[in-house]
């Protein structure tokens, strides 16, 4: 593990991305120490590198320096997006505008959630998630 600037992380050998045989970026399982969590692999200045947060050396008792072992997997899959309370019934009430919610890639599910959670006032968060239900329906 090393600190390459400004980001913590340890550097992945190309040969192994290459046999994950999902692109350059891949999507992985990471097991540290018996601590497990979920990233993508990076590119910097032309190096494979995982992010290795504060959270995750303490959960794994790694400290930066040290030589250490680590479980690489391909992870299949996509990232979840934590749909707000509000939002999931409405979806769960209307089939038609669930079904359209789970058509959309993750990133526009990502880009509609944050902009219901990030308003303010309740009711704003009511507003949005009635016009993207509309949307939904709308097709």
């Amino acid at each position: 593990m090393e600190p390459p600037e400004p980001m913590r992380g340890l550097e992945v050998p190309e040969a192994v991305v290459d046999a994950l045989g999902a692109g350059k970026r891949p999507r992985v399982i990471i097991t540290l120490n018996g601590h497990t969590w979920r990233s993508r692999v990076a590119i910097m200045r032309g190096r494979y590198l995982l992010g290795l947060s504060k959270a995750n050396r303490e959960a794994a008792g790694v400290e930066i320096g040290e030589e250490v072992e680590v479980g690489l997997e391909f992870d299949p899959e996509p990232p979840a997006v934590a749909e707000p309370e509000k939002l999931a019934r409405a979806l769960d009430a209307d089939p038609a505008a669930r079904a359209a919610y789970d058509r959309l890639s993750h990133s526009a599910r990502r880009q509609h959630v944050h902009a219901i959670e990030s308003a303010k006032r309740p009711e704003t968060r009511a507003r949005r998630i009635e016009q993207f239900m509309a949307t939904l329906r709308d097709g």
